[in-house]
């Protein structure tokens, strides 16, 4: 079941999505191989600090965040990754690293990676290790509002 909060918005807004259980992982790869979704298509959320605040960098599965592209993309003077005792209460109706990629609920700016916009699919954990939510790129950009800049790299 997606936390709350993400379940709450999605049917608020009468979004189309798909719930897919899965057995428990808790890498990103792993549950894209898991659950049969290109990894490409799969979200992870990396938690950033941009500036001293807080942050969400969303990036395809299959990619890594480059702190520096990110930086420079955005105009920021300090991008570093985030510390999980500076966020870890925000999360609380999730299980620790499994939150999804919705700033907004949680009321911090989320940076999506334009690669993910190339597929017309979206997936990401729903706030569990037990499960994620598939919808369309578009509902997800239209929910979350997200700033897009190019960021990530293919992983090899």
């Amino acid at each position: 079941m997606p936390t709350g909060k993400l379940k709450e918005l999605l049917e608020s807004q009468h979004v189309d999505f798909t719930s897919i259980p899965h057995s428990e992982a808790y890498t990103a790869q792993e549950i894209a191989a898991l659950t049969h979704v290109p990894g490409k298509e799969f979200a992870k959320t990396v938690m950033v600090k941009v500036d001293g605040r807080l942050a969400m960098a969303v990036i395809p599965a299959s990619y890594h965040a480059d702190l520096d592209m990110l930086r420079k993309s955005i105009g920021a003077n300090e991008v570093r990754l985030a510390r999980e005792e500076e966020f870890e209460k925000l999360f609380s109706d999730c299980e620790e690293g499994a939150m999804p990629p919705f700033g907004n609920l949680y009321g911090i700016e989320e940076y999506v990676d334009s690669a993910l916009r190339e597929d017309e699919m979206i997936a990401f954990n729903a706030g569990s290790h037990i499960e994620l939510i598939r919808m369309s790129f578009n509902d997800f950009e239209r929910l979350t509002n997200p700033k897009i800049a190019r960021f990530a790299r293919k992983d090899h």
